[in-house]
């Protein structure tokens, strides 16, 4: 991968995966053809997991804003926005000897985890740009968890495309509470960051202009969208035959 791209260096041992991992934080990004497990947690972030079954290779981003960022803030700052942290993902996997015409993508996130955000609109605009910008791109979108209430931990295998998700409560669920802690901290600066710049007149207010024109404004039907992976509660991973991962079949929407 390019030196001097965001790309995620906190590496783990994933005791659920059974594997070496990757934890990915708002703003970076991460390429492999290794057998690891890549991991995030969502707010009103999105995570677009883009994956070539073919060349056995994959690659997961998470950004924090809808549209358009300025390359020229560099690239740290840049990949905040979805345009760019999109094109930066699928320029590494075609690289790394993927085919624009193998590729799938699986996408997570956009959600209102605080009261205030809905205002701001965020986590709807990041999950219409990635279905938007998704399907300009040609890239099938296999899976979608997108929007509603709740924050989610999402964790992507590139070897063979498999995406588990766990929807988080951050007040009921048993999480850690630096994860917790890290999304309420995260969206309230961000709130905060937004709301500064509609005050201020920023051109980041049009990120969120209305566009009554956009094709996913509507949703589609529960049982017309794709389906994705939930975590295994507790008492069925003995039994689950892939270390802990159990296949739900079913939407998200109806868990």
């Amino acid at each position: 991968m390019v030196s001097g791209l965001p790309v995620a260096s906190n590496f783990y041992v994933d005791t659920v995966f059974h594997r070496n991992g990757v934890k990915l934080l708002p703003n970076e990004f991460f390429v492999t053809t290794d057998d690891l497990v890549l991991s995030t947690v969502l707010g009103s972030c999105v995570a677009a997991c883009i994956h070539d079954r073919t060349a056995g290779i994959g690659g997961m981003n998470h950004f924090m804003l809808p549209d358009d960022g300025d390359p020229n803030r560099g690239a740290s700052d840049a990949i905040r926005y979805g345009a760019y942290a999109m094109e930066v993902l699928l320029n590494e996997l075609l690289k790394g000897g993927a085919k624009r015409e193998r590729l799938e993508a699986k996408v997570f996130g956009g959600g209102a985890v605080l009261a205030g955000m809905t205002t701001l609109n965020i986590g709807d605009r990041n999950a219409e740009f990635v279905r938007r910008y998704l399907a300009t791109e040609k890239v099938r979108i296999t899976a979608e968890d997108l929007q509603g209430s709740h924050p989610r931990k999402v964790a992507f295998l590139p070897a063979t495309g498999q995406v588990m998700v766990k929807k988080l409560r951050l007040q009921q669920e048993l999480i850690s509470a630096s994860e917790g802690a890290s999304i309420v901290q995260r969206e309230q600066a961000l709130a905060r960051q937004l709301s500064e710049q509609r005050t201020q007149g920023g051109g980041a207010v049009e990120l969120f202009s209305t566009r009554s024109a956009s094709p996913y404004k509507k949703q589609p039907d529960l049982a017309a969208r794709p389906r994705v992976e939930l975590f295994t509660s507790p008492k069925s991973s003995a039994a689950a035959p892939q270390a802990g991962l159990h296949r739900i079949n079913r939407t998200v929407e109806k868990a």
